[in-house]
C-alpha cells in the first residue's frame, strides 16, 4: 500500500477515508464536535448575573463556524487538490513566531499592543508593504475587535496599557 501512495496520481484512484484531506477534515470535525457536545454542560448565569452572552453561547458559535468552514474547505479540495510541499515556506515560520510574540506582549503588556503587533507582522509576512495599509490594519482591526466583545457581546478585556486608558 505504501508504494502506490507514493506515485504521484495514487492519491485520486486511493479511497476518500486515505486520502490526506479526509484525514484532516476528520480530526478537526472530531475535535470540534467533542468539543461542542462538552459546552452543552455548561452552567447557565441567572440574568441578573449576566453580562452580554451566556458563557456557553460563544464557544458553540465558534465551533459551528469551524465546522461549517472545514467543511467547506473539504469540499473545495475535491475541485482543487491539496499541493504537496516538501519544505514549509518561510512566512509559515515567521507567522508561528509572531504569535508567540503576541503571547508574550498581551500577557505583559497590553492585549490590544498585540492584535496591533501581530496584525503588522503577519500581514509584513505575507507580503503586505505599503506602510499605509500596515498601519491602517494595525488600528482598524483592535477596534473592530473591541467593538465585537466589548460593545456587542458585553465582555471586558483583562488591564493593560491601552486597555486601562478606557476602563478607568
Amino acid at each position: 500500500m505504501n508504494n502506490v501512495r507514493d506515485k504521484k496520481r495514487a492519491n485520486k484512484s486511493l479511497p476518500f477515508f486515505f486520502r490526506t484531506e479526509f484525514k484532516v477534515f476528520f480530526a478537526i470535525i472530531l475535535v470540534s464536535t467533542i468539543l461542542l457536545i462538552s459546552t452543552f454542560s455548561f452552567d447557565t448565569v441567572p440574568p441578573i448575573l449576566n453580562r452580554g452572552i451566556q458563557p456557553a453561547t460563544f464557544p458553540k458559535g465558534l465551533l459551528v463556524l469551524i465546522i461549517a468552514l472545514t467543511s467547506i474547505i473539504y469540499y473545495l479540495s475535491f475541485k482543487k487538490p491539496w499541493k504537496k510541499e516538501k519544505k514549509l515556506p518561510k512566512p509559515f515560520f515567521l507567522t508561528i513566531l509572531s504569535f508567540i510574540i503576541f503571547i508574550i506582549i498581551s500577557k505583559t503588556l497590553d492585549f490590544f499592543l498585540a492584535i496591533s503587533v501581530l496584525s503588522i507582522f503577519v500581514s509584513y509576512y505575507w507580503g503586505e508593504r505599503r506602510i499605509f495599509y500596515l498601519l491602517l490594519v494595525s488600528i482598524i482591526f483592535p477596534l473592530v475587535v473591541f467593538i465585537f466583545f466589548e460593545m456587542i457581546l458585553g465582555l471586558r478585556f483583562p488591564p493593560g496599557i491601552i486597555t486601562n486608558l478606557y476602563y478607568y
